[in-house]
């Protein structure tokens, strides 16, 4: 029960109360994110899955014949080293483009809405959700890297190089996540979310130096490539991986080795997170309950 000070404060409008911190915004949705993951881990496992077939497949199927390639550009790697580095993207790429699910989720449970009224920064929310799924994708190219060691993949860095793919791997999802939950808050639609994200996402993986050095594909790929951030990912994941410049789509004045990829690379994909991430931001500023409901 209040005290007569206390009632008179209020209405004094003089009593100190408590204010959401950017930090603490940004934790609590971090912590609801990985509990939903926690409690419903199909999507982890899809997510998962797919890469590890293709990893399996791609260096039973075509390891053979791509390797023949592979003597010449990429210097007598075998097909399982120079695959490894595209599937830890595609991994990237497959859990990122199941962001905008989980946000199509809350709005049609109504969770959405109950977010945009309360007093919690935008931005954090979109942080918070993010960091929680880059911690998985994290979790699941290191997973990926461990398998691909096992079927004779070596990673030349040795485990500060595998930490520096995985971070690539991170970096170039935000990319695709900012990407699809943009997707989810203009058509708050499930599978209109799952299709525009993934009719992206196996086009820029073959349209690039992913899985077949573009020296050995057609020339209308290799101007593709130039423009195609799944190279720049891939390109820079490698360059780690054999400890050398792999690099075909520019030319950096001053920069040698790996370097020369793996610099001009990271910054590439940096930008394109930043102006993509600042759209999923402005779009959620936008939303209103009324749109969503």
């Amino acid at each position: 029960m209040s005290t007569p000070t206390e009632t008179a404060d209020r209405a004094a409008g003089t009593v100190e109360r408590t204010s959401n911190t950017f930090l603490g915004d940004l934790w609590v949705n971090y912590k609801r994110w990985n509990l939903k993951a926690v409690r419903n881990p199909f999507v982890l496992v899809v997510s998962l899955v797919q890469p590890v077939i293709f990893l399996v497949l791609f260096t039973q199927v075509f390891g053979g014949v791509v390797e023949g390639t592979l003597r010449g550009p990429a210097g007598g790697i075998n097909y399982e080293t120079y695959l490894a580095p595209a599937i830890a993207v595609q991994v990237a790429i497959a859990a990122a483009v199941t962001s905008g699910i989980g946000l199509v989720n809350d709005i049609e449970n109504g969770m959405f809405e109950k977010v945009l009224v309360s007093p919690m920064n935008r931005t954090a929310v979109f942080l918070g959700k993010t960091l929680a799924e880059v911690t998985r994708i994290a979790a699941q190219i290191g997973i990926i890297l461990v398998l691909s060691v096992a079927l004779g993949a070596e990673i030349a860095t040795g485990i500060p190089g595998a930490l520096g793919i995985v971070a690539v791997g991170v970096l170039f999802s935000l990319s695709f996540a900012a990407f699809s939950n943009s997707l989810a808050v203009l058509t708050r639609d499930q599978e209109s979310t799952i299709i525009g994200a993934n009719l992206l996402q196996f086009p820029l993986l073959f349209l690039s130096s992913a899985f077949i050095p573009l020296e050995a594909l057609p020339g209308w790929i290799q101007t593709f490539a130039a423009v195609n951030p799944v190279t720049y990912a891939v390109d820079a994941a490698r360059a780690i991986m054999l400890d050398r410049d792999v690099i075909t789509v520019l030319d950096v004045p001053g920069l040698e080795g790996t370097a020369h990829t793996v610099v001009p690379a990271v910054a590439i994909l940096t930008a394109l997170a930043l102006v993509l991430g600042a759209v999923a931001v402005f779009l959620l500023s936008r939303a209103s309950s009324s749109e969503v409901q």
